[in-house]
C-alpha cells in the first residue's frame, strides 16, 4: 500500500462541531470548537482546546463552569456563525435559546440534542490553545433523541467537521456492534 506523508497535521477523524457555552458579562456566549473529547470515565471528564483570545474563555475562567452542546446537522448555520464571529464584537446571546442547570452559570443551547454541564477542574496552557478539563456534572438529552431510554446517535444527528475539506458532515451508516465484532476476528 502506498502512503503519502504530510508532516504534522491536525487530521484526526471524526472531529465534532461542538458549542462551548459560558456566561460572559452576564450574557450567554457560545463558540464552536472541534477539539473536544472524553479523557476519563469515572468521574466523566472531557477536554476542550480553546484559543487564548476567545471571548468565551473569559466567562469560563471567571465562573469555573462551561457547557458543551452537541448541535445536530440542522444547526450547521448557527454553529458556523458562532464560530466565525467573536463575542468581543458580536452579541451572540440570542443565537440559541439558553437554559441553565445545576451550575446556574453555564448556559446551554436548548435546541441542541445533547448538553453537558461541566465544572472546570484544570487547564493546561499549550502554544496556541488552553486545554480545559471539565468534569461533567449533569447531562441533558432531548427526549425525542432517546430510544429505549438512551441517547441514539441517529436521532441526535451530530454535526461533524472535516479539517481537510473545511466542511460539515453528518454521521455515516451503522457498521457493527462495538465490543462484539472483534470477537469474530481471526488471524
Amino acid at each position: 500500500m502506498n502512503k503519502k506523508t504530510f508532516g504534522a497535521q491536525r487530521w484526526l477523524y471524526p472531529m465534532p462541531a461542538f458549542l462551548v457555552g459560558s456566561l460572559v458579562d452576564g450574557k450567554p456566549n457560545y463558540m464552536t470548537a472541534a477539539w473536544c473529547g472524553m479523557v476519563n470515565s469515572e468521574p466523566p471528564t472531557l477536554t476542550v482546546g480553546i484559543r487564548h483570545e476567545r471571548h468565551t474563555l473569559k466567562g469560563i475562567v471567571e465562573h469555573n463552569v462551561f457547557s458543551i452542546n452537541v448541535p445536530s446537522t440542522k444547526q450547521a448555520a448557527e454553529t458556523d456563525y458562532v464560530g466565525i464571529y467573536t463575542g468581543n464584537k458580536t452579541d451572540k446571546s440570542e443565537v440559541f435559546k439558553s437554559f441553565f442547570g445545576v451550575s446556574k452559570k453555564a448556559p446551554m443551547a436548548e435546541d441542541c440534542p445533547v448538553n453537558l454541564e461541566c465544572e472546570l477542574i484544570n487547564q493546561v496552557d499549550l502554544e496556541t490553545h488552553i486545554v480545559l478539563f471539565g468534569r461533567i456534572k449533569e447531562t441533558h438529552v432531548s427526549e425525542d433523541c432517546l430510544v429505549d431510554g438512551k441517547p441514539a446517535i441517529a436521532k441526535i444527528d451530530p454535526l461533524i467537521w472535516s479539517p481537510t475539506d473545511s466542511a460539515y458532515f453528518g454521521i455515516g451508516e451503522y457498521v457493527a456492534d462495538a465490543f462484539r465484532v472483534g470477537k469474530s476476528f481471526k488471524k
